[in-house]
């Protein structure tokens, strides 16, 4: 459950400022092209809208709820209101229990979530085609009410501030919160819809159930279902579910009246390991006519070819961007940013992103690269059809949202828009216009911090969650356990210079997705005092290749509509008509990169600054308190990239460490999508077939470690009010060992299904100490760690982790519960197809296991083994491998107390 942060933001390689977007927006340019045949429409008699779009990409089906009301419609001083009641949707309606709930959505496969917008607010699921009934039975159940009692929003405020102490602790967060407050002033845009502590504080459970009865209506409310479905048979169970839902007018919705701005400029202290700036401007939003012109434009502005981001190129900024954020109905926002070393003074970066953005706006942007944006968007139409819960949002979004039909509408709009629609807009919002300008600067933080002990030990003894009974029309589906058919289907070949290439054939659209990876371990194969050589690497693919300079290969790339990446991981999406120059240009940049000397020298200098501020920021130094707590003394892990080392390195170190590494007996290719595997085979085979490896093969494998010893560290981070809390441990173990599956067996009755298991039961529900606790078993060829995180106050970190090491010590001394080790495999189970839900996911985890050396059907043999194991298996497996009393725990934040 969230309330998202809607501002995209860079991606660089190293350069990654955490990107806080909704699944909405993420997918809000990607709209699909879906036949009039495939989409089943209707209006229930009490005023409910139904769509069901037909997608047989997978036998899975996302169910999305969508309810016109959010942010805008908080009462004044309770801006959370609408945040508040989709996390109380979890905790109980009438015919369903909050522990119901939660053991209905773990059995589904735990794939389900919420959001809260600006306007709307989301309920959605992805499960299994034959559980169709029991997700919408589910849903419509709280259709037709919610509880909102006192006892359990006691429970649950707890939990939502932990979810606001978490986003106040992101400064990116803060710089939009305070954005929005100067843009929109005066207006609901103003608050952001996730809440304050303090609103949530004078919040009252009956406060909560008058909003849910105001505005929670059938009419008020659009149902999207997408997925492998007959139309016909799951519109009359829809209508026999909601149908007898009763209806009742809305009340009237606040007004959205914009107001002038004056510039303004402000500084925020951040953790992130480089300065940000940015320049907002405020936009149209998705009701204006000029909405497609200015995604265009925003489109042609962040382009590879365009002036901003070539300020790069030039060595002037690590990264630099434009995009839409905040796309609200009467106004979005349109920003620019770059990042710079940590320490450098931001005042004339900021004003050569105003003057080219500017330039633009006065002076006309380039009519190509207004035809590659609308190719580039009409192209992702398509693509967005290789996901089937991503299809559900974006017709969630455009319905739901934007009000629109269909996003054939979006789509319709971005076909029609000129260069002079695209220059009208550029030089009305841009040009001269109102800004807020902001600088994110880092901070020092102080070095790690070892603790001899871990805070005051709460001492807490409780039995295992009870048994839940379920109610009749759950029980029945839910109760079976089936293991999944193979639907892994792929043709699986070497090549003659040692290349795997792996082919599934997908017609679900007219596209083709490649994804592939060399083995390589920058650890092990980067010479002594070189540590680093890797990353220059890395960013020196986007500068061409030998036969094409960096703006011929970005517009080879354009006129194709093709996104392509290349590198140890790489990747390429393209229409099918275009698959073979696509894979053409791909292993052209994968193969010969350009490696030029003065980009070299730039980009050189630009890792060493990147890699200076990183050194110093909380982030980085809490992963390295992590690695040094788990690994031995000179693991090679250990090994760390630091100015020095990489201003060591020579552009004739770079080509030989690209000669020797980037190998095709190293080498896995997936391809996925609207080709056969001949069709494929030919293609690789052509553009990637006279590549030929020589020399020794490296070994790119870690050796095994042994178990580490207990410790306790905190990275000061004063950014945050939030502690974000590590605890783990390093096992004797490795993927291929036997106890890997009893384990994860195990993890799944700890987490991974919501209140229905044991931490985030315990944790949250109960105690309201956390937002969110994850359980991962981390595990590769040699080597295995398990870990919990979490977040909560610096108060509550010895109280969060007593809870914890309670219930792992009772995971490795008493037998979990028949129903819990039903539900765990229930989970588990359903999971598995839940994998092949989109096209990119069903790729990834084909190419993982391809690299690891596991059977490409590894989850269906796995599936096999969940449903023989026993509680005893379990907790032998966790007395084994599991020991509270080895747990390294790492604190980033203010000092546990």
């Amino acid at each position: 459950m969230k309330a998202p942060r809607v501002l995209p933001l860079l991606f660089a390689s190293q350069l990654v400022v955490a990107a806080m977007v909704p699944r909405a927006m993420a997918a809000r340019q990607a709209e699909p092209a879906v036949s009039a045949e495939d989409v089943t429409r209707a209006t229930l008699d009490n005023g409910m809208k139904v769509v069901i779009i037909r997608n047989a990409l997978a036998p899975v089906v996302t169910v999305e709820a969508n309810y016109m009301v959010g942010g805008n419609e908080t009462p004044p001083g309770f801006p959370g209101m609408a945040h508040a009641q989709e996390h109380m949707m979890f905790r109980g309606c009438p015919g369903m229990t909050a522990d119901q709930t939660a053991a209905i959505y773990a059995l589904l496969g735990g794939e389900n979530n919420a959001d809260t917008q600006q306007n709307i607010t989301q309920y959605y699921a992805t499960v299994p085609a034959a559980d169709l009934e029991v997700a919408l039975e589910a849903q419509a159940t709280c259709t037709r009410g919610v509880d909102d009692s006192q006892a359990e929003w006691d429970e649950e405020r707890g939990a939502i501030e932990q979810e606001v102490q978490r986003d106040l602790s992101n400064p990116t967060y803060k710089f939009i919160d305070r954005m929005n407050g100067i843009m929109f002033a005066g207006t609901p845009y103003a608050h952001d819809p996730l809440g304050t502590v303090d609103s949530f504080n004078k919040t009252s459970g009956a406060m909560l159930k008058s909003f849910h009865d105001k505005w929670y209506a059938p009419s008020n409310m659009i149902l999207i279902v997408v997925g492998d479905v007959d139309s016909t048979t799951a519109l009359a169970k829809i209508k026999s579910l909601f149908g007898a839902a009763p209806n009742h007018p809305l009340p009237e919705r606040p007004a959205i009246d914009l107001q002038p701005f004056k510039d303004e400029s402000f500084t925020i202290d951040s953790n992130l390991p480089y300065v940000l700036g940015f320049i907002a401007y405020r936009l149209p939003g998705t009701d204006s006519p000029d909405y497609a012109a200015i995604n265009i434009l925003a489109d042609v502005l962040a382009s590879q070819r365009a002036d901003l981001y070539g300020m790069v190129p030039a060595g002037k900024a690590l990264a630099a961007e434009f995009g839409l954020a905040e796309a609200y109905r009467k106004a979005s926002v349109g920003y620019g940013v770059v990042a710079l070393p940590a320490g450098a003074d931001p005042t004339s970066a900021i004003a050569e992103m105003r003057q080219i953005i500017s330039r633009y706006a006065q002076n006309g942007v380039p009519e190509d690269l207004v035809a590659a944006a609308k190719r580039s968007e009409i192209a992702q139409a398509e693509f967005q059809r290789n996901s089937i819960p991503g299809l559900a949002d974006v017709w969630s979004s455009a319905l739901a949202a934007e009000g629109r039909t269909s996003p054939e509408q979006d789509i319709d709009a971005i076909r029609k828009v000129t260069l002079a629609d695209v220059n009208r807009v550029a030089k009305k919002y841009l040009f001269n216009a109102s800004t807020i300008t902001a600088t994110l600067k880092p901070v020092a933080s102080g070095g790690p911090v070892s603790q001899k002990g871990f805070g005051g030990a709460e001492q807490v003894t409780a039995a295992p969650t009870k048994p839940v009974t379920l109610p009749e029309w759950a029980a029945g589906p839910l109760n079976k356990l089936q293991a999944p058919l193979n639907y892994i289907e792929v043709s699986d070949t070497k090549l003659p210079n040692g290349i795997r290439l792996i082919v599934r054939s997908d017609k679900t659209s007219p596209t083709v997705t490649v994804m592939g990876a060399v083995k390589h371990n920058s650890d092990l194969q980067t010479p002594p005092g070189e540590e680093g050589l890797g990353d220059i690497l890395d960013q020196l693919y986007s500068y061409g290749t030998t036969s094409l300079d960096r703006m011929a290969f970005q517009k080879a790339l354009d006129d194709i509509a093709a996104n392509e990446s290349a590198g140890y991981e790489f990747s390429l999406s393209v229409l099918k008509e275009y698959f073979s120059r696509g894979v053409g240009l791909l292993a052209d940049n994968e193969l010969h990169p350009a490696l030029p000397a003065h980009a070299f020298m730039i980009t050189q200098r630009q890792t060493a600054q990147f890699v200076a501020g990183n050194l110093q920021s909380p982030g980085y130094r809490t992963e390295r308190a992590l690695d040094t707590a788990l690994l031995p003394r000179g693991d090679p892990v250990l090994r760390e990239a630091t100015p020095t080392t990489v201003e060591k390195a020579t552009l004739d170190d770079v080509k030989q460490y690209h000669d020797s590494t980037i190998r095709p007996d190293l080498t896995t290719i997936v391809v996925i999508g609207d080709v056969t595997a001949e069709e494929a085979k030919a293609v690789i085979e052509k553009w990637f077939g006279d590549w030929k490896a020589t020399g020794e093969k490296p070994n790119t494998t870690l050796p095994p470690v042994p178990v580490n010893k207990p410790s306790a560290v905190t990275v000061p981070d004063p950014e945050r009010v939030q502690d974000e809390v590590t605890l783990a441990d390093q096992l004797n173990l490795n993927r291929f060992d036997p106890d890997y599956y009893p384990l994860q067996l195990g993890d799944h009755v700890l987490g991974g299904g919501f209140y229905a298991t044991r931490l985030y039961h315990d944790l949250r529900q109960v105690n309201g100490l956390v937002y969110s606790v994850d359980v991962s078993l981390d595990a590769s060829k040699t080597r295995a760690s398990y870990s919990v995180d979490y977040g909560c106050d610096p108060k509550n970190v010895s109280k969060a982790r007593a809870l914890i090491v309670r219930d792992l010590n009772q995971m490795r001394t008493e037998d979990v519960s028949e129903d819990e080790l039903h539900m765990a495999k229930a989970l588990l189970l359903r999971q598995i197809p839940l994998s092949a839900a989109s096209e990119s996911a069903l790729a990834e985890g084909i190419l993982h296991r391809a690299e690891i050396g596991l059977p490409l059907d590894e989850p269906v043999v796995a599936a096999k083994k969940y449903m023989q194991l026993t509680a005893d298996d379990v907790k032998d497996a966790f007395a084994r491998h599991v020991d509270t009393d080895d747990l390294v725990q790492v604190v980033r934040g203010p000092a546990p107390q």
